[in-house]
């Protein structure tokens, strides 16, 4: 399911919304096919009646129920997880009755690193470290799809947040620049139109404006 519309902040967009890589339901997926392994050994390879049929019978039988419901488990919490990049912050929602989240204003994001093991190279998943001037410092994200990707991303998005500080910077000295009002509010729709600065800031340099 993709990341409610409605938690997003007045003129705040999302760049990347996405649930963790498939690599994500390897290890249920594995014991899943290892209980259908082993009872299709004892079906065909073993007497009819005999013990070991029996008990690896019910040993396959265990293993397939539990695989089954950890694979179920896993799809929920997949589904309900959502790594998500906007023009503002990064969020991280898991859960879908208890729910966890983390968020990381962009402009607190001091460094993005990611790793890959061989495996993990080869499907294109892999982790992310985020280091942030927050309280917890740095959070690692499991499972992320193309990790090298999201990594560029984070690092466009974060300009594109600075530009728009600088851009609010020259946007809130215009009055000290001089000219007339009309002029000002020119510079002003210039900025709002290139995308350097959000309808709101703009709005709020009107007002001072206008008085």
């Amino acid at each position: 399911m993709p990341y409610p519309q409605k938690n997003l902040n007045d003129n705040e967009t999302i760049a990347l919304d996405m649930h963790p890589h498939w690599w994500y339901f390897a290890e249920p997926a594995l014991v899943l096919v290892g209980a259908i392994v082993i009872g299709v050994v004892v079906l065909f390879e073993t007497d009819d009646g005999s013990n070991w049929r029996k008990s690896f019978g019910w040993v396959a039988i265990a293993a397939l129920v539990v695989a089954a419901l950890w694979l179920v488990g896993r799809y929920m919490k997949w589904i309900s997880t959502n790594f998500v990049i906007t023009s503002q912050r990064l969020i991280f929602r898991q859960g879908i009755i208890a729910k966890t989240g983390i968020e990381i204003p962009l402009e607190r994001v001091n460094n993005v690193n990611f790793s890959q093991g061989i495996i993990e190279r080869m499907l294109g998943a892999g982790d992310l470290l985020i280091e942030s001037g927050g309280e917890d410092g740095q959070q690692r994200f499991t499972d992320i799809r193309h990790p090298d990707q999201v990594q560029n991303m984070i690092h466009s998005q974060m300009e594109q947040v600075a530009r728009r500080r600088g851009a609010y910077s020259a946007a809130a000295a215009a009055p000290a620049q001089g000219g007339s009002v009309p002029e000002q509010l020119e510079r002003l729709e210039g900025l709002l139109q290139r995308g350097s600065i959000t309808q709101e800031e703009f709005d709020a340099q009107k007002r001072k404006l206008l008085g």
